[in-house]
C-alpha cells in the first residue's frame, strides 16, 4: 500500500487490521477548509513537528473542535519537502516507541498544504497569502536553537541579518528575515494580530525570538524601507505576541528496525533518506510516549484550543519555571550529559549508557543531588515526578534508539543554559556550596576532553556538528593524552568565557574543580573510565 490519501480511503479496514490509527475526520473538507480560512502554520517540518505537533492538531479534528489543519513551512531545505512529504500528500506515520515494547501505529493526516520560502515566487507568493488572511491565528516555529542568532560576539548584527536589514522586506533571504518579512505582509494587507510562537528547546525562547523580528523591523523602519509604522505594529502586544513556550519529547532520527516494521505491516516508500543539509528522514517518525507542551497564552488574534488535546496554556512566569525546571534540571542537562560521555567511552545509544551503573549514577547525581535543591517548583508539573519519570522510563527505553552523537550537536549553545542555570544560583545562595556541583563540573570536564576528538580509548573519532567547533578545538589540539600539559593555560579561555559557560568559572569557584577533573581525564587511555567510577563512588 502506498501511503496516500486516496489509499487511506481505500484500505481503511486492512490498515486498522494492521494495527494502525487512523484519522477520523473528513480530509477533504479539512483541506479546504484550511486552504480558505488557515488557522496555524508552522516554520521548521522535522520529526519534532511531525510527532508532536501535528498529532495534536489531529486530535482536534478528530473529536470536531476545528475544522482546520495545519500548515508547514521551510527555510532552504525542499529535499525533506520533496522525499517525505508531497510524495505522500503530507501524510506521515508516527510510531511510538512503548517502554514496554509496544509500538503504537498512527497515521497523522492534519498537514494540509507545505511551503518552502526560497523555493519559487509561487511559494513564497502563497506563503504570503496565508500571513495575509485575517483568519491566521498563530505562527509556531521548530527551528533549532541556534536559528534565532542574530547578533554577533561583538554585538553588530549577523552578516546574513545585516544583509536582510539592508534589503528590506522584499529582499530578506535569512529564516528571521523571511518570517519578518511575511509580518510586514500581513501589516500591508489584513493587519489582523498574530501570535509568534517559538516552541524550540531553548530558554525563554520567545523573547529570542521578539528580539530578532523587532531589530530587523526597526532597522527596516530606520532605513525608510518598509510602510512607516511597521516595527511599531510588531512591537506593540496589541498585534504581535511572542509567547514563551516549554516543549518536551524525544525524537530520535527514523530507526530501520522501524522501517523494517512499517514495510512488513504492508506500507511502501519507508526507507531513510538523507536531506542536503545531512539530516535524517522518512515517511514516518519514530518517537516516546512522554509529551509536554506548556505555553504562555498570550494570543491577540483567539488559537486553537490545544488545551483539549493536553496542552498546558498558563503564564508566562509558569512557562519559565517549567522550562527551567526541564532544561536547566530534570532532563537536558542529564541528556547532554550523557551524550558527552557516551562520545568519549563508545557508545551509540542513550539507552545503553542508562544501563551502565556508572553513567547512570552520574546521571542521577546532576540530576537529583545537583539540581533538585536549586528548582523552582512550577504547579503545574511536579518536578521530581518528572525526573523520576526521565531516569527510569524515558531515558532507559530500549526501543527509542537515541543516539549521543545526536543528543551532542551544538554543545556550546545548550551547556551555558543546561548546566548554567544551577551553577549560578550555587554561587548566589549561602546555604549551597559550589564544590558539591561534582558531577556538573565531570561533565564540563568531559566537554573539554571531548573536544581533543579522541575518545577514551585513545581513538580519533569526528565531533558532532557545533559552530564553535572551529574556534574551541585549536585551543586543546596541543594536549596529549599521557602528556603534561598546563590546564590552566589550557582551559582558561573556555572556562572564563560567560557565553559558553554561562558564567565565568572562575570569578564563581567552579573552575578549579573542573580543571581538577581535566587533568585527570588526560591522564591517558582509559582515564575517563577510571574518573567516572571514582566519582560514582563518592556519595
Amino acid at each position: 500500500m502506498k501511503l496516500s490519501r486516496l489509499s487511506l480511503r481505500e484500505n481503511r479496514a486492512l490498515l486498522r487490521a494492521r494495527g494502525y490509527e487512523l484519522p477520523q475526520f473528513d480530509d477533504q473538507a479539512m483541506l479546504q477548509a484550511t486552504k480558505e480560512r488557515p488557522t496555524w502554520v508552522h516554520f521548521g517540518a522535522g520529526n519534532l513537528f511531525r510527532a508532536f505537533l501535528a498529532p495534536l492538531s489531529q486530535q482536534l479534528l478528530n473529536d470536531g473542535v476545528c475544522d482546520t489543519g495545519i500548515l508547514v513551512a521551510v527555510g532552504f531545505d525542499t529535499s525533506l519537502l520533496d522525499t517525505v512529504y508531497r510524495p505522500y500528500d503530507h501524510l506521515t506515520v508516527v510510531a511510538t516507541l512503548c517502554s514496554d515494547g509496544e509500538i503504537q501505529k498512527k497515521v497523522v493526516g492534519s498537514i494540509a498544504d507545505s511551503f518552502c520560502m526560497v523555493a519559487t515566487p509561487s511559494e513564497w507568493k502563497a506563503l504570503q497569502d496565508v500571513f495575509s488572511n485575517p483568519s491566521l491565528q498563530m505562527a509556531s516555529l521548530t527551528v533549532t536553537e541556534k536559528a534565532y542568532n542574530y547578533l554577533a560576539g561583538d554585538g553588530t548584527f549577523l552578516p546574513q541579518i545585516q544583509q536582510d536589514i539592508d534589503a528590506g522586506p522584499n529582499g530578506a533571504v535569512s529564516y528571521l528575515g523571511r518570517i519578518t518579512s511575511l509580518c510586514h505582509q500581513r501589516f500591508l494587507t489584513c493587519g489582523t494580530p498574530l501570535a509568534l510562537v517559538s516552541m524550540d528547546n531553548c530558554s525563554h525562547n520567545g523573547s529570542r525570538l521578539e528580539a530578532a523580528v523587532t531589530a530587523i523591523a526597526r532597522g527596516w523602519q530606520e532605513r525608510s524601507l518598509c510602510r512607516p509604522g511597521f516595527a511599531d505594529w510588531v512591537c506593540d502586544g496589541r498585534h504581535i505576541t511572542f509567547p514563551w513556550t516549554m516543549i518536551d519529547k524525544i525524537t530520535p532520527r527514523p530507526d530501520a528496525s522501524v522501517a523494517q516494521l512499517l514495510t512488513e505491516s504492508g506500507l511502501e516508500g519507508m526507507e531513510l533518506h538523507v536531506t542536503r543539509h545531512g539530516s535524517y528522514a522518512a515517511a514516518f517518525v519514530n518517537t516516546e510516549e512522554a509529551q509536554y507542551l506548556v505555553i504562555e497564552d498570550n494570543f491577540p488574534n483567539d488559537r486553537p484550543p490545544l488545551e483539549h488535546a493536553g496542552v498546558i496554556f498558563t503564564t508566562r512566569e509558569i512557562v519559565d519555571k517549567v522550562e527551567t525546571m526541564k532544561v536547566c534540571t530534570c532532563l537536558n542537562p542529564l541528556h547532554t550529559s550523557l551524550a558527552i560521555l557516551g562520545c568519549l567511552l563508545g557508545f551509540s545509544r542513550i539507552n545503553e549508557e542508562m544501563n551502565d551503573a556508572d553513567l547512570r549514577r552520574l546521571a542521577e547525581r546532576i540530576g537529583y543531588t545537583e539540581g533538585l535543591p536549586v528548582v523552582v517548583e512550577p504547579g503545574v508539573i511536579d518536578p521530581r515526578a518528572f525526573l523520576d519519570e526521565v531516569v527510569t522510563k524515558r531515558l532507559p527505553n530500549p526501543f527509542l534508539q537515541d543516539a549521543p552523537q545526536r543528543i551532542a550537536t551544538d554543545s556550546s549553545q545548550k551547556i551555558p543554559v543546561r548546566f548554567g542555570n544551577t551553577i549560578k544560583k550555587y554561587a548566589a545562595r549561602r546555604n549551597l556550596d559550589i564544590r558539591d556541583l561534582k558531577g556538573i563540573s565531570f561533565v564540563l570536564a568531559a566537554w573539554c576532553r571531548y573536544l581533543m576528538a579522541v575518545d577514551d580509548s585513545g581513538a580519533p573519532f569526528t565531533p558532532s556538528d557545533d559552530p564553535l567547533l572551529p574556534e574551541l578545538m585549536p585551543l586543546l589540539a596541543h594536549v596529549q593524552l599521557g602528556q603534561p600539559c598546563s590546564v590552566h593555560e589550557t582551559l582558561q579561555p573556555i572556562l572564563s568565557n560567560a557565553e559558553i559557560m554561562g558564567s565565568d568559572l572562575y570569578e564563581v569557584g567552579l573552575a578549579p574543580q573542573v580543571e581538577t577533573w581535566f587533568g585527570r581525564l588526560i591522564a591517558g587511555p582509559g582515564a575517563v573510565r577510571t574518573e567516572l567510577h571514582r566519582l560514582a563512588e563518592d556519595e
